[in-house]
């Protein structure tokens, strides 16, 4: 039986993933930017111009969102390690997405390095 650990390996050797070095020229070359964590890591910092789209949702999301159906876009995936985005990158292979690219440590090991976190504005109350 193979443990969650043997399939993230076994999608990490089927992706291209990125470094971190590599990571910010590819954002800015993307035509998305998908953050595959849940809602409430997303709105806890995430990289600018990150869409979420949790890796559970996301074959669903992408087949029902026409602006993301073209197989030819330049996709960009993080998470928080760069396991789900590994699974999430095998995902979309499958479905027919030629250039797709995981960010290898995801989002911890982006923001450990000191790059620039967007955090959502909350509207105040007072």
């Amino acid at each position: 039986m193979k443990s969650a650990h043997d399939l993230v390996a076994e999608a990490k050797a089927r992706i291209h993933e990125i470094d971190l070095d590599t990571a910010e020229a590819a954002i800015r070359e993307a035509d998305v930017l998908l953050d595959v964590r849940e809602a409430d890591e997303f709105h806890a910092g995430h990289i600018a111009g990150a869409v979420n789209i949790p890796r559970g949702l996301l074959e669903f999301k992408l087949s029902a969102t026409p602006e993301l159906s073209d197989r030819d876009l330049n996709i960009v995936l993080y998470c928080k390690t760069s396991g789900r985005s590994a699974l999430a990158a095998c995902a979309l292979q499958d479905m027919g997405y030629v250039q797709v690219r995981s960010v290898n440590g995801g989002f911890d090991s982006w923001q450990a390095a000191g790059k620039p976190v967007a955090q959502p504005s909350l509207p105040t109350f007072e």
